[in-house]
């Protein structure tokens, strides 16, 4: 091939090279627009008219970029300053049910920092939205690769998945100081099922049977209630905070949606040995 045939070879290659990029990125731009969209019909869905501000200065979202497990995708959410918290909505924005949960901060609570883990159907915008004490709502999102998380079973079988459903263990994380914030953890066995996951005995479809409310008390002051759904993942773990003003009992009520009730509790700060 002479000098003028490579060149033309070379321009062709190039002019390729940009026509690919160009269509990589307005496949981008569609993308956007389509989450831009479904983010907007969300907000009126959940919110009704109110608006929802930027909340990047008050909040963050910490979640994978590529989630090693769609079914067990842990997230984190953290509080900057000093906002007078009312609750927390946490919206997957593409999963079959968005709303994976609501948090109501009670007036024992310390919501600067709160974890879970939960399922991802597809790729998506995760949405974190604080309400303040005054009625404002502030976002946040996170962009998460994941997908088949609502559909995977919860075990090899239903009924290994339900073997000690209700039961919870529940400890602290540090020390316990009176009038200091104290992080618990409170891990739950219960399959979640959300109707989309499919026996792998029988090859039916698993009833949903689902975590629908957490309510934990500090010697009978709320600390934090749960309004959940289908997206919390199966044997949930929830971190939270809270600030004890005395030695007291922490406990823990779970319902899910057969009607059956859970609870469990612990002495703050344990007795020793």
């Amino acid at each position: 091939m002479g000098m003028i045939g490579r060149l033309i070879v070379y321009v062709a290659l190039a002019l390729a090279a940009v026509a690919g990029s160009s269509s990589v990125v307005l496949a981008q731009d569609a993308n956007d627009a389509e989450r831009a969209t479904r983010w907007k019909d969300l907000q009126h869905a959940i919110f009704g008219d109110r608006s929802v501000k930027d909340g990047s200065a008050l909040l963050e979202i910490d979640a994978p970029v590529r989630a090693l497990d769609a079914a067990l995708v842990p997230i984190g959410v953290t509080l900057k300053g000093d906002a007078q918290v009312r609750s927390l909505y946490l919206v997957i924005d593409e999963n079959p049910g968005p709303l994976a949960g609501h948090f109501t901060f009670g007036p024992g609570s310390d919501p600067h920092a709160l974890k879970l883990r939960v399922r991802v159907n597809a790729y998506t915008n995760i949405h974190a939205v604080l309400e303040t004490q005054d009625n404002q709502l502030y976002s946040v999102a996170r962009f998460v690769k994941a997908s088949g998380g609502c559909s995977a079973p919860a075990g090899a079988d239903d009924s290994e998945a339900l073997k000690d459903i209700g039961h919870m263990k529940l400890h602290l994380l540090q020390p316990f100081n009176v009038g200091q914030p104290i992080e618990a953890q409170l891990m739950i066995r219960h399959p979640n099922f959300n109707g989309m996951q499919m026996n792998q005995v029988t090859q039916l479809v698993t009833p949903p049977r689902f975590i629908r409310t957490i309510d934990v008390t500090y010697e009978g002051a709320q600390v934090l209630h749960l309004d959940s759904d289908i997206s919390l993942s199966t044997d949930p773990v929830i971190t939270f905070g809270f600030v004890p003003k005395a030695k007291g009992r922490l406990q823990v009520v779970v319902r899910d949606t057969s009607d059956a009730s859970f609870s469990d509790s612990i002495d703050v700060p344990a007795p020793a040995g």
